[in-house]
């Protein structure tokens, strides 16, 4: 395959995560694996890591997998979908566990309006501590009223 087509595969990947990552946020994490996600929607973080820190953990494995079926028996498309796999969740990690959440301390005094939208959109998504009523489910894609608020 040429270069191109591989690089397409991957923005696709990472574009089609977003829906993978709202459906199993709303139906998954907020359904029948709400025992793994409640910590994360209690106020404060019992320590520095949480139940939820596993859904890292299964969204690697497929992207692992990728990456290994991907080199055999020469590099081929399955290690680009891995690739953009890895890329949305190093993207997942940035937005929602350092900027929103700041378990790190990098990005706190942010005025971009794209960022301060995201961070607007998951405060409302956190509003409810339980697993229903939810809303926001996503989480680089999230509606536009949040920029303008």
């Amino acid at each position: 395959m040429e270069i191109v087509t591989y690089i397409a595969i991957t923005i696709i990947t990472f574009v089609v995560m977003e829906g993978v990552t709202w459906c199993t946020h709303k139906f998954v994490m907020h359904g029948f694996l709400w025992y793994l996600h409640e910590d994360h929607h209690q106020p404060k973080y019992q320590g520095i890591f949480e139940k939820n820190d596993a859904f890292f953990v299964i969204f690697a494995i497929p992207s692992i997998a990728l990456f290994y079926f991907g080199v055999e028996p020469e590099l081929n498309f399955r290690f680009f979908i891995g690739l953009g796999i890895l890329l949305y969740g190093i993207a997942y990690f940035l937005v929602h566990d350092v900027l929103i959440h700041q378990r790190f301390k990098w990005f706190k005094h942010t005025k971009n309006k794209y960022l301060v939208g995201l961070r607007k959109a998951h405060k409302i998504h956190h509003k409810h501590l339980g697993k229903a009523h939810g809303e926001c489910f996503g989480m680089l894609f999230v509606p536009k009223k949040y920029f303008s608020m």
